[in-house]
């Protein structure tokens, strides 16, 4: 595969201390790096430590070093060792995950000659900080990579903040190899802020409805199909606060909400025991204890119940944000779609909003209020329907979630 413009720019003017691409996803901003960290790594004179550092180091394998070994062979491109150190183009290199804060004591008093960045945005901002006075050489030079987030992230302050920078700015166009119909499919996958941030590469903030693309004339339908299988229950779990179940069943690739249950301790003036909400979720079932149940990872004690009680019960994932944005997905591309009876579900949907206060200080956060249904889809979706994809859910259940 040949280079893109930007691409070419960058391999030859990105000469700053910072050297960042920001931009959407698949839009080419990484490729041109498993060109540019070796060029940089053989440059270095040993001065210092030469550091690559991501999300995770899990994350750095996958984005960044198992490509480069497929370009440059085994030989070039090392496995990364226990305490961390791995052969890069015949140097001694560290890989280090950056999402925790107590990733600083890892960089905490060297001097680092080379760093790379994978998914700047996801990291910890103290292990960034640490980051910029630990490159103390004068040499010292950075390269790295980064989806947008909320205007107010405190890289992007960073970036803003009239410091040594070279900066490229990627929408998915600036791709000229990705094919017009996979560029057409994503661009449906993405709504709202995930549009602006991951199909046009800006810096956008989290506002207004969460699920703005849910359409009831054409998410809401009257009649479900006859041959409904794969189902499944996701649970959220409230003591005073309602407790929501949903009932899950596929007919093709398509996902419906067949039923709810809905039950508010505050509403009623008397809340339930975890004995009777297992009751209350054999009723819902009509005693098929088969159907397995995905439930709020913080019910602990609900959890304990039900499995005493002999349902088939997991964890839900509970990552907020990409939940949603899959949840998202699901609904611009007409794959799930919600019984009419469910109104609790529907109403919640209506007015499920970003936290305005939260996105002053660049976080995305839904506002907490009226969304346990919300809640259950979303483990219902991210945990169940995001890892399916022609398994049945017996075989999806017996690989283990």
């Amino acid at each position: 595969m040949g280079f893109s413009t930007k691409q070419k720019d960058y391999f030859l003017n990105a000469t700053k201390r910072w050297n960042i691409k920001s931009g959407a996803t698949r839009s080419g901003k990484t490729y041109m790096d498993y060109f540019v960290i070796p060029k940089r790594i053989r440059k270095t004179t040993d001065e210092g430590l030469i550091v690559i550092l991501g999300n995770t180091q899990a994350t750095v394998e996958r984005n960044i070093l198992d490509p480069m070994r497929k370009i440059w062979g085994d030989a070039l491109v090392g496995t990364v060792k226990n305490d961390n150190k791995i052969n890069l183009f015949g140097k001694e290199c560290y890989v280090l995950g950056a999402d925790k804060k107590n990733a600083v004591s890892k960089i905490q008093g060297a001097g680092i000659e080379y760093a790379y960045g994978d998914e700047i945005t996801t990291w910890a901002e103290p292990v960034f900080q640490m980051l910029k006075s630990r490159l103390d050489k004068p040499n010292s030079v950075f390269d790295g990579t980064c989806n947008p987030d909320n205007p107010k992230h405190w890289f992007k302050e960073f970036l803003d903040s009239g410091a040594d920078i070279y900066q490229q700015h990627y929408k998915i166009d600036d791709n000229p190899y990705l094919s017009k119909a996979f560029v057409d499919s994503l661009k449906k996958e993405y709504q709202g802020v995930y549009y602006q941030r991951y199909i046009l590469g800006n810096w956008a903030r989290a506002e207004g409805l969460i699920y703005d693309m849910f359409n009831p004339d054409e998410h809401i339908v009257e009649d479900l199909p006859e041959k409904l299988e794969d189902y499944f229950i996701a649970v959220d779990y409230g003591t005073q606060n309602a407790t929501a179940f949903l009932l899950f069943g596929r007919c093709d690739k398509k996902w419906y909400v067949v039923k709810e249950y809905r039950y508010s301790g505050r509403d009623s003036n008397r809340q339930k025991t975890d004995k009777e909400y297992s009751k209350d979720m054999q009723d819902f079932i009509e005693g098929d204890f088969s159907i397995p149940i995905i439930v709020d990872p913080s019910a602990a004690s609900f959890i304990t119940q039900l499995k005493r009680d002999g349902f088939k019960v997991y964890k839900g994932n509970n990552n907020v944000i990409d939940g949603i944005r899959f949840t998202q997905t699901l609904f611009s591309t007409e794959k799930l779609f919600i019984h009419k009876s469910c109104k609790g579900l529907v109403d919640e949907l209506y007015s499920y909003s970003w936290d305005s206060k939260a996105a002053e200080h660049g976080e995305d956060k839904p506002i907490k209020e009226n969304d346990h249904s919300c809640d259950a889809l979303r483990y219902g979706t991210y945990t169940i329907i995001r890892k399916m994809t022609a398994n049945t859910i017996s075989n999806f259940y017996k690989h283990g979630l």
